[in-house]
């Protein structure tokens, strides 16, 4: 399985503290714990030419993880419409954290994919589909102490799953873990992740991301979606 990890890599240019909380970044460090003998991870910023998001690349990964936060804007039309055209083909998805509101995201739901937030809360997660495939292994509930919250509204497509429902201490909910289908594509987007945080050290929030990248890894991939022509009704017996 190949696994693409793609971060802007915008914050860790302004805020030293990012990489002594993830040594590596955070494309480094998501990509160090993904990493195993059936895993096999790389990673790309927007500072690579094309994003590291070219058509050579797209086609050889199985899955792509993305966050992004700042500089959604500067992600370029064209690599978003290759990114699209891959998971409607097939490639899977795993939208993290504020990369809700990247281009991509905001493309596949149709939506604003606006939602409300502030700084320095409390969040517990609750598994409500113990059974999925995204939850094994994970805690009925965990607790994230230091946290940025999103809360609802959030304005996305009807999920397909809602596997993890998060509590904040302020009293809000949201859905922090959801699935959707879009063509081939299985896409998993997941709350937690703010930058200056802790998250991804956390053992429940990596099972998570480890799980959604098998649960998301296609069984055929590049399949071309076609869009049948409409036979004239003249030309239907009956």
């Amino acid at each position: 399985m190949k696994v693409l990890v793609w971060n802007e890599n915008e914050h860790e240019k302004q805020e030293p503290i990012i990489e002594e909380i993830y040594p590596g970044r955070l494309h480094g460090y998501i990509a160090n714990f993904l990493r195993s003998d059936d895993v096999e991870v790389s990673t790309a910023t927007l500072d690579d030419p094309e994003c590291g998001l070219t058509e050579e690349v797209l086609a050889e990964t199985d899955v792509l993880i993305w966050w992004g936060h700042i500089a959604h804007k500067n992600v370029p039309d064209e690599v978003v419409e290759r990114v699209h055209k891959h998971v409607l083909g097939g490639m899977g998805l795993i939208v993290l954290h504020s990369g809700h509101f990247s281009k991509i995201f905001k493309k596949l739901m149709g939506t604003t994919c606006s939602l409300k937030w502030r700084d320095h809360t409390r969040e517990r997660v609750w598994t409500i589909m113990p059974n999925h495939p995204i939850a094994e292994g994970v805690d009925e509930t965990f607790v994230l102490e230091d946290e940025e919250m999103y809360g609802e509204p959030f304005d996305i497509a009807k999920p397909d799953e809602v596997i993890f429902l998060s509590w904040f201490n302020g009293g809000e909910v949201f859905r922090s873990g959801c699935t959707w289908t879009r063509g081939h594509g299985k896409i998993f987007y997941f709350q937690p992740g703010h930058e200056t945080n802790t998250a991804f050290q956390n053992a429940n929030v990596q099972r998570i991301i480890k799980n959604a990248v098998k649960w998301a890894c296609p069984v055929r991939k590049n399949i071309e979606i076609i869009c049948p022509k409409f036979m004239p009704l003249e030309n239907v017996e009956g």
